[in-house]
């Protein structure tokens, strides 16, 4: 099964606090809608950016996509 990366971009000096938080609601939206995800995480890409990101199978990356808007996909490996 091919899985997907879903990211969220946050700039700005705030960027990893608000990276981090955004975390949060994405183990809640995973919880209260009981999909079986178990991979979530924060990298900070510089100074300035960072992701917040949920990792997730093929078949649920649309649903997903149009439900929680994130800026962008890439294959999970």
């Amino acid at each position: 099964m091919n899985r997907i990366k879903l990211i969220w971009d946050f700039r700005g000096p705030q960027a990893h606090k608000i990276a981090e938080h955004h975390e949060i609601h994405l183990k809640d939206y995973i919880h209260i809608k009981k999909l079986d995800v178990d991979i979530t995480g924060v990298e900070k890409l510089g100074d300035m950016h960072a992701i917040a990101f949920m990792v997730v199978d093929e078949v649920l990356m649309l649903p997903l996509r149009d439900a929680l808007k994130p800026n962008r996909g890439e294959k999970y490996s």
